[in-house]
């Protein structure tokens, strides 16, 4: 696995879905946002499968942003998938919701997010939150190789 400088967004708001695409315009350390709406798609991608077929599975986002409640597969079903194959369990990935309940920040984390965050409502608030998490997992964190990663599945 390869991580490049791109994040995936699996968004199904289109509203946000533009508030994160702004905030990542011209960000320094992401190189673009590949944007999926659902569930499905988002796996597709991720595993180079079907209308994503010809890309490059070795390459993978340096950040998953993943909204809990999607249509076709819900954000938890995906980051199960994502956690249960050597190809992508290392995979940085941050659930994004509105949902305040605890029921669902322990869901995420004991399906192994790496974060979770409250969606704020203000594009401020919302873009500065998307800056500083494009620089931390695009810049600052850092993951093995892929050979020293199938080592340890």
């Amino acid at each position: 696995m390869m991580l490049s400088q791109q994040v995936l967004l699996v968004e199904d708001n289109a509203d946000d879905e533009a508030l994160a695409l702004r905030a990542f315009k011209n960000h320094p350390y992401v190189q673009g946002v590949a944007v999926v709406r659902d569930g499905v798609e988002a796996l597709e991608y991720l595993f180079a499968e079907g209308r994503y077929s010809d890309r490059d599975k070795r390459q993978q986002p340096c950040l998953v942003l993943l909204d809990m409640k999607l249509p076709r597969l819900s954000g938890l079903d995906v980051l199960r998938r994502i956690r249960s194959d050597p190809r992508t369990r290392y995979n940085p990935v941050v659930l994004m919701t509105s949902s305040k309940q605890d029921a669902d920040m322990a869901a995420g984390y004991s399906l192994g997010a790496n974060s979770y965050i409250q969606k704020p409502v203000n594009f401020d608030e919302f873009s500065q939150m998307l800056k500083l998490l494009g620089e931390y997992w695009a810049n600052v964190n850092k993951l093995p190789n892929t050979p020293y990663l199938e080592n340890y599945h």
